[in-house]
């Protein structure tokens, strides 16, 4: 199976996942006799309808790839996709990046307002933990995946990325802002949580410490490459397609990797990535021949 067969084949397993993860994330999201109603549906709002679910569906092709049981992954994998979520529903918040439109229609502080919004979020940060305490299959990989997440989202990960791009938002005008302090920022904002991603599967499936490594070397690379293309895409992309608004980012002067590298420089250094993290598999096999599959979309992605 070669080309297009190829990449309908991928599109139809990825379609499976996205709705086996709709399925846990509607189960395990309260209703309005959990909490109060306006909450209930914020966060519901937040979460459905989802986009790419890149995020979870990395987390069970991880797991896939050492060996695993998809039902030990899918705590881990609403967990991450809860996480993102509540970061897209504060980074549109006028204290952040201000953004009216997400997924192609209001978002949530739009909707229910920012002291809502900001509540929601919250909620579902807390119920990712919740999830992955409650519902991983043994106390052993709800701790070590409680702490992998954390370490991700929190300070040190995606919280600190973002307190720095803030920070560089702020300082365009002043010298020393390079290639290299933008990589640092996205390693933390986009790229810890891509690691986690893989590294949450791979803990799912009680991988060796061999596995683990390639997973996360994997993580890493394909973790700027999707950064790198969301910058092209603000330049580039179709806001019908992306459901969101383009052209935000250089209209505000801010600092991305096509400002610094050039459009052609930009895309060959996706198609560098892309292969770096395909050649971080080989030890694992066969088995992660979805992931290998999945760099090319990320290579290709208009949305």
């Amino acid at each position: 199976m070669s080309g297009p067969a190829l990449l309908a084949s991928l599109s139809e397993r990825l379609q499976t996942l996205r709705v086996a993860v709709d399925e846990a994330l509607d189960h395990w999201l309260p209703t309005d006799t959990d909490c109060p109603s306006t909450l209930a549906a914020a966060m519901r709002y937040a979460v459905f309808p989802g986009g790419k679910r890149l995020r979870p569906v990395l987390v069970l092709l991880g797991c896939e790839a050492c060996g695993g049981r998809q039902d030990a992954a899918m705590p881990g994998a609403c967990a991450v996709e809860l996480v993102h979520s509540y970061s897209l529903v504060h980074d549109d918040l006028p204290a952040m990046d201000d953004d009216d439109c997400r997924r192609g229609r209001p978002t949530c502080h739009k909707t229910f307002g920012e002291a809502v919004a900001i509540l929601a979020g919250d909620a579902l940060l807390t119920l990712a933990f919740e999830i992955l305490a409650r519902h991983c299959p043994d106390p052993e990989l709800a701790a070590s995946s409680c702490a992998e997440l954390a370490a991700a989202a929190g300070a040190g990960g995606m919280v600190g990325g973002q307190v720095d791009d803030l920070s560089l938002g702020t300082a365009l005008n002043v010298k020393g802002h390079d290639l290299e302090k933008l990589r640092s920022v996205h390693s933390r904002k986009t790229g810890a949580i891509f690691r986690a991603c893989l590294r949450l599967g791979g803990l799912a499936a009680a991988a060796t410490p061999d596995a683990m490594a390639a997973l996360d070397g994997y993580g890493r690379s394909i973790g700027l490459a999707f950064q790198i293309t969301d910058d092209l895409l603000d330049v580039f992309g179709d806001e019908s397609k992306t459901g969101k608004r383009v052209g935000k980012d250089s209209g505000r002067g801010k600092l991305t990797y096509p400002g610094l590298m050039g459009i052609d420089e930009c895309r060959r250094l996706v198609a560098e990535l892309c292969q770096d993290a395909c050649s971080q598999l080989e030890s694992l096999g066969p088995r992660a021949e979805p992931l290998r599959q999945l760099a090319g979309f990320v290579m290709e992605r208009d949305r």
